[in-house]
């Protein structure tokens, strides 16, 4: 009852660094786990939204986008829905790494993110548009239209096995690899970070993204397809199995929408010169 001995009195201090390092360490943890809730709670707002956004739409490939700025905002809400899922590891362990109080950092982290996503829609829906202006009917689905489906997923699934596939990969799958090999501090180097991890990411995806316009872009099922691959890819242990997986799938797929594409379960056959125009109008 007479207080402390000088050997406790000596190890006080060492105690109260201890207990000031667990609580650093566990307000570290609280904030990550945090920071990964929050981004899956807009992973299901954002499917809840692409979810309504698409229902009664035409679901095969082919079908008009819509006016463009209508088109980016589906884009974006859609990639939010994807992409958010396998990248929230890599946004909260950057706020750890950052030490700032709030969420301001990782939010631009995961807004320039968005804006490289943002940036390949613009691409695609170009390219949609260029590839009508340019062959029209053509691409009409009894035409040269399954053979097109079919060929774009079969690049798919060879872009799945080459040497690109797997430096891309390897960055989204070692957040703290890419973290450390491109920091940039204060908020444009957040904005910057995010913008270059999601560089890796399109350059991962962009493939498993072009089979989901031969799929069918406004389908709900197979963007939940595509967004299972990306994930599955960018989580699993033993990546390279798991593209090759993916390759599998896309290989069967190919040959099904050219085979038999009545056969193949939740593809919606085009019908008429462009595949569902029609449907898209009231979004003009």
């Amino acid at each position: 009852m007479g207080g402390l001995s000088a050997a406790e009195s000596a190890a006080f201090p060492d105690r109260l660094a201890g207990r000031s390092e667990f609580a650093g360490v566990t307000a570290a943890m609280r904030t990550r786990l945090g920071l990964v809730a929050l981004l899956f709670g807009l992973a299901g707002l954002a499917w809840w939204a692409t979810a309504d956004q698409m229902a009664g739409m035409d679901a095969g490939p082919g079908t008009d986008l819509g006016t463009f700025g209508w088109f980016l905002g589906v884009w974006i809400v859609m990639m939010a829905a994807m992409m958010f899922p396998s990248v929230s590891p890599t946004v909260a362990l950057y706020a750890q790494m950052t030490r700032q109080r709030g969420l301001s950092r990782p939010l631009l982290f995961t807004s320039g993110y968005l804006l490289v996503w943002g940036a390949a829609g613009v691409a695609a829906y170009g390219l949609f548009g260029l590839g009508r202006t340019l062959f029209g009917a053509d691409l009409a689905w009894h035409a040269g239209g399954r053979w097109l489906a079919g060929g774009i997923l079969a690049l798919a699934a060879i872009y799945e096995l080459t040497p690109l596939k797997d430096v891309c990969l390897a960055k989204c799958r070692s957040p703290l690899g890419f973290l450390l090999g491109s920091w940039r501090d204060g908020p444009r180097g957040a904005l910057e970070m995010g913008a270059g991890h999601a560089a890796w990411c399109v350059g991962c995806c962009w493939a498993l993204m072009a089979a989901l316009f031969a799929l069918g872009v406004m389908s709900f099922a197979w963007t939940a397809l595509v967004a299972a691959l990306i994930a599955l890819e960018k989580t699993l242990p033993y990546g390279r199995a798991v593209t090759w997986g993916t390759a599998a799938v896309l290989v069967v797929l190919a040959i099904g929408l050219v085979a038999a594409p009545h056969a193949v379960p939740g593809f919606v056959v085009p019908d008429g010169a462009h595949g569902g125009a029609h449907t898209m109008a009231a979004m003009r």
